[in-house]
């Protein structure tokens, strides 16, 4: 499951103690422990570098990796 090598990589799936609202999360996605994700408070429509919204909906696309801690 986990990329040869890459110690700081989480495996496939979402991580211990994360928090996902309203979110799709597609194939292969990485997300560490500790994420939280959530539409609350951001555009209806927004790109970033490992996720996007699309009306009010979070999509974590194919093969992204998220980092622990971190608050989409």
């Amino acid at each position: 499951q986990d990329r040869p090598g890459a110690a700081d990589v989480p495996p496939i799936g979402v991580g211990r103690n994360c928090v996902v609202d309203r979110a799709i999360i597609d194939k292969n996605a990485r997300i560490a422990d500790g994420v939280v994700i959530t539409p609350e408070g951001k555009a209806a429509n927004l790109d970033a570098d490992n996720y996007f919204i699309r009306d009010g909906i979070v999509v974590v696309p194919k093969n992204a990796v998220i980092p622990a801690g971190v608050w989409i």
